[in-house]
């Protein structure tokens, strides 16, 4: 009975793995969350790059246009990260933006008042670093905070984040009030987050670094198993012995520790923060995971589809932006996309 049930089991693989390459890369796109992501991010690269070959004019692959799309697509990309590990885990965080403004004027400030200002006499070459574990342990307690007031009091994460969003929006005010803030730290600072190799800026090497460091952490450690399975179905994610509160703790932390994150890397960037420089970023890192492949009730998603999510988003704003189409194109565009993509997701997980 052994004997046959596995020459059965063998006599399956066996072909499965005779099936051709085309179908098992139509199961792919169908069955994985980046699948489709990767074909339409392909396609629309594919067809922008031959248009740019046809056509002189249009300047998209001018080593000044790949630089500045890299430099803008890692702060978002940062931000989506954290988002999409905390809705993988099934809940929101619609505070993110608000904690990107907070976080890196609390380090801008904290960088100039240690003496890590690159034009202040004896600048500190520590100060910066300091400062920025500072704010990074800012935006991981509200993270930490907002998922206690969630899970103590029974509400949703959405209207939990959403009174914090307006809650840090107004620490910001209160902080440092609405005017811009100057953010040069000293070296070496400057040079590990605001360098260059060639037209890759050092943000978008921190964003494809932790974007590899969140694939380990999702697919070979524990942490990650309990993310989706918590968001996938909390009863069966019990009654495995996963603790949910301890896991979306945890989420929310990461979250809120990858805005902060972010923000700090924009402001060493562009060399300045704006106190509402985080407003609605929050809406489009969302979106950037739902593109990506993200299931808006949890438990499905990959950090391929959020770097694919986001490189697709800034890819068609370039282009607009290259062609001079007015700006409400870009925002129609995502918000078709963001409609079609849960089409798209809520029909694969009926069928699955």
């Amino acid at each position: 009975m052994a004997t046959a049930q596995s020459d059965h089991i063998r006599q399956a693989i066996d072909l499965r793995n005779s099936r051709p390459r085309s179908s098992k890369a139509i199961d792919w796109i169908r069955t994985k969350p980046e699948g489709g992501i990767t074909v339409l991010f392909a396609t629309v690269l594919i067809c922008v790059i031959a248009a740019a070959l046809a056509f002189p004019g249009f300047r998209f692959l001018s080593e000044a246009n790949i630089a500045v799309t890299l430099k803008a697509i890692a702060p978002l990309g940062i931000m989506a990260l954290g988002v999409g590990v905390l809705m993988i885990a099934g809940e929101f965080d619609l505070s993110v933006g608000s904690l990107y403004s907070f976080c890196a004027i609390v380090t801008a400030t904290l960088t100039a008042q240690w003496g890590g200002d690159v034009n202040a006499e004896g600048a500190s070459a520590v100060a910066p670093f300091l400062a920025m574990i500072v704010g990074l342990a800012i935006g991981t307690a509200a993270g930490a905070l907002h998922a206690v007031v969630t899970l103590r009091f029974n509400i949703p994460s959405f209207i939990t984040t959403l009174g914090a969003m307006l809650m840090w929006r107004g620490a910001t005010l209160l902080y440092h009030g609405a005017n811009s803030l100057r953010y040069k730290p000293s070296e070496p600072f400057a040079t590990v987050f605001g360098g260059s190799v060639g037209v890759v800026h050092a943000s978008m090497i921190w964003f494809l670094l932790l974007a590899v460091a969140f694939y380990f952490l999702l697919h070979h450690h524990k942490i990650g198993n309990h993310f989706y399975a918590v968001g996938g179905n909390r009863n069966a994610a019990v009654a495995i012995g996963i603790n949910p509160a301890r896991t979306k703790i945890i989420a929310f932390a990461i979250a809120g520790c990858m805005a902060a994150l972010a923000g700090i890397v924009a402001g060493v960037r562009v060399s300045s923060i704006q106190p509402g420089g985080g407003a609605g970023l929050e809406l489009v890192a969302i979106a950037a995971c739902v593109i990506g492949g993200h299931a808006l009730m949890g438990g499905r998603g990959s950090i391929l589809g959020i770097v694919l999510g986001t490189a697709l988003m800034f890819t068609i704003q370039d282009v607009l932006l290259l062609v001079r189409a007015p700006g409400f194109y870009f925002e129609m565009f995502v918000g078709g996309l963001i409609v079609i993509a849960v089409i798209m997701n809520m029909a694969i997980r009926r069928k699955s």
